[in-house]
């Protein structure tokens, strides 16, 4: 009975996983297009134990939409939060309170200098809307939350970057699960952090 599950499961991701690239490069997706008015965000949620069949999915579809010459973001947000902490000299300093103190300790430490507006305005940087008569970054896909979480929440991060990267359709890969309206990390830690996107494949 597992087994038979556990293989319908993996028979479902890899379906969905498929769907991902036609919906990306979809003028719907690309343009905003049937969404009620609403913002163009959408999470891909999978089971945090298929997280390495995900990464190497991206890589696919990554190197995909390169070779069409797509203009998009990829974004790991566990380099991100790491680059972020180098750009403040701050990197060391959490190593060094992590190996003292704590896993805890550095959790608290890091609140303020990765608090959700301040990820999103170094995400934001790095994409280009548009400046200076440049070619608009097309979509942004975000990825890598489970190595941040729970520095970064999926939740707090997509209401902190509405704000930050106007109309530009927005992807996050969540390990866990969402039901259109709740975010569950992992698909085992309850949450009522509610939070409204599209869900990119069902």
């Amino acid at each position: 009975m597992t087994t038979f599950s556990t293989t319908k499961q993996h028979k479902n991701l890899n379906d969905r996983l498929d769907q991902i690239l036609p919906k990306i490069e979809s003028e719907d997706f690309l343009k905003n297009q049937g969404l009620g008015n609403e913002i163009g965000f959408y999470v891909f949620d999978y089971p945090a134990e298929s997280e390495l069949t995900v990464r190497e999915h991206l890589a696919f579809i990554t190197d995909k939409l390169t070779k069409r010459g797509r203009n998009f973001a990829s974004i790991n947000l566990f380099e991100a939060i790491l680059e972020l902490l180098d750009s403040r000299n701050l990197t060391e300093r959490a190593f060094k309170v992590q190996k003292e103190r704590g896993d805890d300790a550095l959790f608290n430490a890091l609140k303020g200098p990765l608090e959700q507006n301040r990820v999103a305005e170094f995400i934001a940087s790095k994409i280009d809307l548009g400046a200076d008569n440049q070619a608009q970054t097309e979509f942004i896909l975000l990825h890598g939350l489970g190595s941040a979480w729970p520095i970064i929440r999926g939740h707090g991060l997509l209401n902190a970057l509405h704000a930050k990267v106007g109309n530009v359709p927005t992807v996050l890969f969540y390990p866990g699960e969402y039901d259109g309206t709740a975010l569950k990390p992992f698909g085992r830690i309850e949450s009522n952090n509610y939070y409204r996107a599209f869900k990119l494949v069902p």
